[in-house]
């Protein structure tokens, strides 16, 4: 399979020159340990998670984005080049998901934003979106882990006696 076609198996809306999109897929162990790792640490954090009205923080929920950049960093250097087909989705994840919305949010944060409610509001609903698309990719995550995805287990609701 190619890797163009993988990604859109997996719903994922990424751009990447021709070379790479006609490259073939062919994930190695290290591809699946870093997925792993990395969709553990996106599964837990308010990337998958709403932030209803009436709780949280939309700085802290900031800092929770902006910090999959370190954790994604650091994934890739510890597994190193055994990683490539997880590096290659996982880079294009932040630099066209993650960084614009950070970008963007960074500077208006910066300049106070976060002290206006109707900012707040605009911060909580382009985070729905992002929130959107990253679960795509932690469901991309959990098929290269070859694990269980457990993204939408919050959804259901089970009683325990």
């Amino acid at each position: 399979m190619k890797f163009g076609e993988k990604l859109n198996q997996l719903g994922l809306r990424l751009r990447f020159d021709a070379g790479i999109v006609s490259a073939e897929w062919s994930p190695k162990p290290g591809d699946r340990s870093a997925a792993w790792k990395m969709y553990i640490e996106l599964l837990t954090r308010i990337t998958t998670q709403a932030l209803p009205n009436e709780v949280g923080n939309e700085k802290a929920a900031l800092e929770s984005i902006y910090s999959i950049f370190d954790s994604t960093r650091s994934v890739l250097k510890e597994q190193g080049p055994d990683c490539i087909e997880f590096s290659k989705i996982a880079i294009g994840v932040l630099n066209q998901v993650v960084r614009p919305f950070t970008a963007k949010w960074h500077n208006k944060e910066l300049a106070g934003a976060f002290e206006c409610q109707t900012e707040c509001e605009k911060f909580r609903k382009e985070l729905a979106k992002l929130q959107a698309d990253l679960r795509k990719y932690i469901k991309a995550l959990a098929n290269l882990a070859g694990v269980e995805d457990l993204t939408d287990l919050e959804e259901t609701e089970v009683n325990c006696v």
